[in-house]
């Protein structure tokens, strides 16, 4: 059976070059095992560059969660194929129980007619390896 283009795992892969590159600077930023959930928008490609962005959640102080944004851009075509950046910011805290409130909420501010695909940290960061997923996947 070929494979729903609708399906979230068929929109936004997740170890693409550049959600790699964001698990990488994330590990640099946060320890991994703090990770509780993973949000991953779909990547929009244009003029040959890639755009992506992630929305994590981690642990913090009691029923708390502590949030952060991580965007690519990517060039995909030309001399420079390859070549990119990532930025990494906490933005802010947010309850556990309205968590999804918010994560709406940035769907709704950045304009996405598609809600984002949850993946889980283990996906990035497997448990008992300290290093993130190459963009072949492996570690």
């Amino acid at each position: 059976m070929a494979p729903d283009p609708r399906s979230p795992t068929t929109r936004t892969p997740v170890h693409g070059t550049g959600w790699t590159r964001i698990a990488e600077a994330l590990a640099e930023t946060i320890t991994p095992s703090e990770v509780e959930e993973i949000w991953l928008f779909a990547p929009v490609r244009s003029e040959g560059r890639e755009w992506g962005t992630a929305v994590v959640s981690c642990r913090a102080d009691d029923d708390r969660r502590r949030i952060f944004t991580a965007s690519y851009v990517l060039v995909t075509r030309g001399r420079d194929r390859g070549q990119g950046r990532v930025v990494v910011e906490e933005v802010g805290q947010s309850p556990e129980t309205v968590l999804h409130e918010v994560i709406a909420g940035v769907q709704e501010r950045a304009g996405e007619s598609e809600p984002p695909v949850q993946i889980a940290p283990e996906v990035w960061y497997p448990p008992g390896e300290a290093a993130a997923p190459d963009a072949e996947g492996e570690v």
